[in-house]
Formats: structure tokens, C-alpha cells, sequence
């Protein structure tokens, strides 16, 4: 097998944490959405997630200022308003608006849930020792929902430069947890 280099402004393609988000704020002027693919989880109890809002972005300033957000899971059915919610900026459009995505009023943080994702996380900012270095955010989810109709979600994973893979196969092996 011959491996040729691959650029190192493309190395991320290859470490992909995880499915795009849509992360969500509850404003000012008004709530706010943003397309996310920087995100790991950190813990399993309670649930903590890190991720990465640069500062360059409209929801970095809200995300600090008001402390919590909503983590939504779209399905590749969701493709293209995952699209359009990143190629636009919440400075001077309402992105639900825009991409035809419903807010919906969450159980414990004033971001919104977005209806049409198949998963949500209600999320609070629990540190921001790495904020200003890297715009890495520590986020501890508060309350999951997910849609019990959909059996085998196809997720979306970003492969750089408008390309997406979609995840959905499951396999099942034995990991010696019962």
C-alpha cells in the first residue's frame, strides 16, 4: 500500500469527533442557531461535552454571557438547514426563520430546542478555564431527549469543505458489559 501526505490544514478530516449539531442560544436580539462539528464528550456522569465556538462567531458572545444552550442532533433529513444555519451569520438573520427549523420552548434552559432534530441536549456552560485560548467551552447537559419513532438515526459527520459522511449502520459486538 503506497499513502501519499495529506495536507495538515485537512488532518481534522480524519479525527471527526462526532455527529453535526445545531447548537442553540436564547439570544439577544432573538435565539440564535449555529451548525457545530468541534465538540467530544469529556464525561459520561454527569454528562459533560466540550466543544469549540470561535470568538469570530455571533453565539460565542451569547454562549458566555448567558451561560447555556441547547445541543440538537439533526438526521441527514436535516441536511441542507444544517447547511444553511452555517453558512449564514445570527448577527443579521433569523436562522430558524431562514432554514424552516421550529424553536421550541425547552424544560430547563431558556435556549431553544429545535422540533425537527432528532436528539436534544439541554446544556449549561460548567467551565470556561480554555474560552478565551481556544474557544473550548465545557458543557454539562442538564436534561436528553430523543424521538422514540426514529429506530436508527443517520446522523451527519463533517468530512471538510462541504463534504458529509452519514452515519446509520449499527453493528452490535459484544463488549463484555452486560
Amino acid at each position: 500500500m503506497t499513502k501519499r501526505r495529506l495536507p495538515l490544514a485537512r488532518a481534522y478530516t480524519l479525527l471527526e469527533p462526532g455527529p453535526v449539531v445545531l447548537l442553540t442560544t436564547a439570544g439577544p436580539p432573538r435565539p440564535n442557531v449555529m451548525t457545530l462539528s468541534w465538540h467530544t464528550m469529556l464525561e459520561f456522569e454527569p454528562p459533560l461535552i466540550g466543544c469549540v465556538v470561535s470568538n469570530r462567531n455571533h453565539t460565542f458572545g451569547q454562549l458566555l454571557a448567558l451561560g447555556e444552550c441547547v445541543l440538537n442532533i439533526p438526521t441527514v433529513e436535516l441536511a441542507r438547514q444544517v447547511v444553511r444555519v452555517g453558512n449564514s451569520s445570527g448577527r443579521r438573520v433569523d436562522k430558524f426563520r431562514a432554514a424552516g427549523l421550529t424553536p421550541k420552548p425547552a424544560e430547563i434552559v431558556a435556549a431553544p430546542i429545535i422540533e425537527e432534530c432528532w436528539a436534544n441536549l439541554e446544556c449549561r456552560v460548567a467551565d470556561t478555564r480554555m474560552v478565551e485560548a481556544y474557544g473550548f467551552f465545557v458543557l454539562e447537559a442538564l436534561r436528553a431527549w430523543v424521538d422514540p419513532s426514529v429506530k436508527e438515526p443517520r446522523t451527519l459527520h463533517h468530512a471538510g469543505r462541504g463534504a458529509f459522511r452519514v452515519a446509520g449502520e449499527t453493528i452490535r459486538l459484544r463488549s463484555g458489559k452486560k
